[in-house]
């Protein structure tokens, strides 16, 4: 499928496009690129979904901006103007895993009127991951957190070794018997290239650095810390700590909310177990 471009937010994006009918967009997170849909795709289309696969901020070929900002509202008002451009101004199916799950949440709370329909996967709400963080074990499991803080050490140590640091990362969040040699591969070819990597982290640095957010953003910031209105599926994999902080948040929906654990699946769980996690999202965006 060619490569197709648009403006959002003052900058140019890269996306992937397949079928016709209501649109769903699609959004991967880290360490990931936007083919890791390529076991949804097809299904989606074959149920009559335009599916739409961006392509994040500072992941080519995305336009990786110099000296932009990459905190959360960035990256909301990125998706928000995405689905304003590609939807003709009807309301979108929104899915995020990871990175894309963490940007789907808050552009729920901030824009529930773009959204019709969605699934979060694989990262708690904003709230529960507040909660986590004086968790001694999910302070572990979120390590690279804290280790992409340091400047230039975790560029080097990512890229050392034919990135064994990526293939470690998808290792540990996987079941041990999941392969993904040619995805993880298309990852790794991503992250090499010139500017990616320091983008992909600064979404991380953003986090615990509020010298390095948009103060322009900051009703966007306040619409962020709203209950979510849009009716939204949640899922994990079981084998996936993370399930334990997805457990109890239904708290902070106010309209159709479920959390569903997928069995045999870690934190890749729409590549560890494709058809099941398929099957869960199409059953949710038709009813």
């Amino acid at each position: 499928m060619t490569i197709q471009y648009i403006q959002a937010n003052k900058l140019q994006f890269a996306y992937r496009e397949y079928g016709d009918g209501p649109l769903v967009i699609l959004l991967h997170g880290f360490p990931d690129i936007a083919t890791t849909w390529s076991h949804q795709v097809p299904a989606l289309v074959a149920q009559g979904y335009r599916v739409v696969t961006p392509y994040l901020r500072g992941y080519t070929p995305t336009e990786i901006p110099e000296g932009g900002f990459y905190d959360k509202a960035t990256l909301v008002e990125d998706i928000a103007g995405l689905i304003k451009g590609l939807s003709g101004g009807k309301p979108v199916h929104l899915v995020g895993q990871d990175w894309g799950a963490i940007i789907a949440y808050a552009v729920l709370a901030a824009y529930p009127e773009l959204i019709s329909r969605a699934v979060v996967m694989a990262v708690p709400h904003p709230g529960q991951v507040t909660e986590s963080l004086v968790n001694p074990k999910h302070i572990h499991r979120s390590f690279h957190w804290w280790f992409f803080q340091l400047p230039d050490l975790p560029e080097k140590a990512i890229l050392a070794n034919d990135q064994a640091f990526i293939d470690y990362l998808w290792a540990y969040w996987t079941i041990p018997s999941h392969r993904d040699e040619e995805h993880i591969a298309a990852v790794k070819e991503t992250l090499e290239k010139p500017g990616v990597l320091s983008a992909t982290l600064a979404y991380y640095r953003a986090m615990f650095d509020v010298s390095k957010a948009d103060p322009a953003l900051t009703a966007v910031r306040e619409k962020m810390t709203r209950l979510i209105q849009v009716p939204t599926l949640a899922l994990c994999g079981r084998e996936d700590l993370r399930a334990e902080l997805m457990l109890e948040q239904s708290q902070y929906f106010t309209n159709e909310y479920e959390f569903k654990l997928v069995d045999n699946a870690g934190h890749f769980l729409h590549r560890e177990q494709p058809e099941a996690v398929t099957r869960l999202i199409i059953d949710w965006l038709k009813r």
